[in-house]
């Protein structure tokens, strides 16, 4: 017997994947989402209205995932998995357990390396060659539940966070269709994570895209590449302005901007005003 399927998010990477279920043939019977007024400078942020209205699905719009009213839709409509993607409140055990099976996630890196926040950013930074996205059955940890499944997205020294961020969405889709169907018919195989290779990464703020005269070219060339769209970017104070930088380049003998061991040069920049 098919499961019932509930679906959490409030960004592009899960409207990615309701879309993808309904592409091969699949069904959700709930749909949650944050209310329109919150979160609305999230990166990816977006709206399910149209996708609730096309597939007359329920559309349930929440403050917070742990809420009584979100326990009670899972009873109601009998849900079997939920899935919560793109969604930075921590599930607690109550709705953990509320589904039948439980609930499934996926994050941005290969489990259980990069367990947290901000990974596609922190990829770029600490120079991976290779990350990608793994889909777990979540638990009371922070990405530490059993796997599903996961594959690779390999990256090269000019990686940006735009270019990351599209291949993390496809992956995003490859999974979903890759065990739709196992999903929806239980027949799931689950893998623990090894704890030995565990690593956790710490989100991130705004401010933390600040490029320094105390950083090296290849430093300041990896925060500019790992916080461009859809970050807020890095960022450059001068004594009469603040430069928004997307992208740049950088030299060893000549730029606008001094570094430890060069020179950076904004390409793709705004001019900010300071306070």
């Amino acid at each position: 017997m098919k499961k019932k399927i509930a679906f959490a998010t409030c960004v592009q990477l899960g409207l990615s994947c309701i879309e993808e279920i309904y592409r091969i043939g699949g069904n959700l019977d709930l749909l949650i989402t944050l209310k329109d007024e919150k979160a609305k400078k999230k990166s990816g942020r977006i709206y399910l209205d149209d996708v609730a209205n096309e597939h007359n699905a329920p559309l349930l719009k929440i403050d917070n995932i742990n809420d009584q009213e979100v326990l009670d839709a899972l009873k109601e409509h009998q849900i079997d998995w939920l899935f919560i993607i793109g969604w930075s409140q921590i599930a607690r055990k109550q709705v953990l357990e509320a589904p039948t099976h439980g609930c499934i996630g996926m994050h941005p890196t290969l489990l259980p390396v990069g367990r947290g926040r901000a990974a596609i950013p922190w990829a770029i930074i600490k120079g991976l060659q290779e990350t990608g996205v793994t889909m777990f059955k979540l638990d009371e940890g922070v990405d530490t539940g059993d796997i599903i499944g996961q594959d690779i997205i390999y990256l090269n020294e000019h990686s940006t966070a735009t270019e990351l961020y599209k291949k993390v969405d496809q992956m995003h889709i490859i999974l979903i269709e890759k065990y739709w169907n196992n999903i929806v018919n239980n027949n799931i195989t689950l893998t623990k994570q090894n704890e030995a290779d565990a690593t956790e990464w710490p989100g991130r703020k705004p401010e933390d895209g600040e490029i320094s005269a105390s950083m090296t070219m290849n430093e300041a060339d990896k925060l500019i590449r790992a916080v461009t769209h859809p970050y807020p970017g890095a960022f450059y104070h001068s004594e009469e302005e603040t430069l928004r930088i997307w992208s740049a380049k950088t030299s060893a003998t000549n730029g606008e901007i001094v570094l430890k061991d060069g020179y950076l040069t904004p390409i793709d920049y705004e001019i900010e005003e300071k306070p």
